[in-house]
């Protein structure tokens, strides 16, 4: 089987020794701090753009920073937790310590995106405004995360996709890619959400944003983006490898639910929902 090398990448960009003490940066970390403050920016840029509101935008400026705090929490709480109840709750329940090694990887975008939803909800309880229009701002920037960290997965060589032959398949390094003990291409999924859920996407959030005027619809946007991932990334499992505790002799295509061997992966099943309740925003906000 044909493949192209995996690139010589590492998942560190530098490592330093001050006093003793180890202090390495990763790709992935980086993807997260640009995500949030290239988020940061481009929300603020939109809360100066009066013709994008009806009438006074959502939030301050100073709340917009303030909410940048909580939405960090909820991201690094909600995707971590969100990985342990969906992917791996009984390795975790056996050795609950393990749940706060969070440098050691495990992060769901399910859960993550749950994180944020709470956390929004409680911003904006807190400082009494529209939770409709937080939520299309958070909509509005999330695919620049999205996009950074799926580069950042395929950097760090995980979350492969399905052995494949396709021309430009890569032979992705370590004994977990391997087919039968030997190398095989696979599908780059990790580069597949980065374009659908990231530039596809996001693409489509920001022509809403600033030439369909969809924030003077609170929830429009919010629902656009939901609904969009959910799809982007239930078409991306097709080719994604599913996590190795759900592939199985006699599930070899990695199905959590199913019946009379027809199903979905983790993904897919998590995904539906979001399908769902991103197609009722949208419809909400035509109301």
């Amino acid at each position: 089987m044909s493949y192209i090398p995996f690139p010589p990448l590492s998942p560190e960009i530098f490592a330093i020794d001050i006093g003793g003490f180890h202090l390495v940066v990763r790709w992935y970390a980086l993807a997260y701090i640009v995500g949030l403050v290239a988020g940061w920016l481009l929300i603020r840029q939109a809360l100066r753009t009066a013709r994008l509101w009806s009438g006074a935008p959502v939030m301050t400026e100073v709340q917009l920073e303030n909410l940048l705090t909580w939405v960090i929490i909820g991201v690094i709480l909600g995707g971590r937790v969100g990985y342990v109840l969906f992917y791996q709750p009984g390795v975790y329940l056996a050795d609950p310590m393990q749940i706060l090694r969070v440098w050691e990887g495990g992060m769901a975008f399910h859960g993550g995106f749950l994180g944020v939803v709470v956390a929004g909800i409680l911003f904006c309880r807190r400082e009494k405004i529209s939770m409709l229009s937080t939520g299309d701002m958070m909509a509005m920037v999330a695919p620049i995360g999205l996009f950074l960290g799926r580069v950042a997965n395929f950097i760090n060589a995980e979350l492969w996709g399905r052995a494949t032959d396709v021309p430009w398949a890569i032979g992705f390094p370590g004994d977990a890619a391997l087919c039968d003990g030997v190398m095989c291409g696979r599908h780059p999924s990790q580069l597949y959400e980065a374009v659908l859920e990231g530039l596809v996407l996001g693409a489509l959030v920001l022509w809403a944003v600033w030439r369909g005027g969809w924030l003077q619809r609170p929830g429009r946007v919010m629902g656009l983006f939901v609904a969009g991932y959910g799809v982007a990334r239930f078409v991306v499992e097709f080719f994604r490898q599913p996590d190795a505790q759900f592939v199985t002799a006699g599930n070899p295509l990695g199905l959590a639910w199913q019946v009379g061997g027809w199903g979905l992966t983790q993904g897919q099943a998590l995904s539906v929902p979001m399908v769902a309740v991103g197609l009722w925003f949208l419809l909400r906000a035509r109301v």
